[in-house]
């Protein structure tokens, strides 16, 4: 299971966090706080907070959504 912490600010990045996540095979879950939503999920992601940072949770490889994921990364 890898763990990315990332940070989305910006409506049509959460979408494409969704669109990257949505093509994967496995998986993919986004943490905040207390609250576990489907990153394939577009209602799901965008019932988060835009303004914090976010855990993301997969087990698979995908090189689509490992650029995103790197894109928004928190260091």
């Amino acid at each position: 299971m890898k763990k990315r912490q990332i940070k989305v600010s910006r409506v049509e990045d959460a979408k494409e966090l969704v669109s990257k996540a949505s093509k994967c095979s496995f998986d993919v879950d986004v943490y905040y706080n207390r609250m576990v939503v489907d990153a394939k999920s577009i209602l799901g992601v965008m019932s988060l907070d835009l303004s914090q940072p976010w855990t993301v949770q997969y087990s698979g490889a995908d090189t689509g959504l490992e650029h995103v994921l790197d894109r928004f990364a928190i260091y």
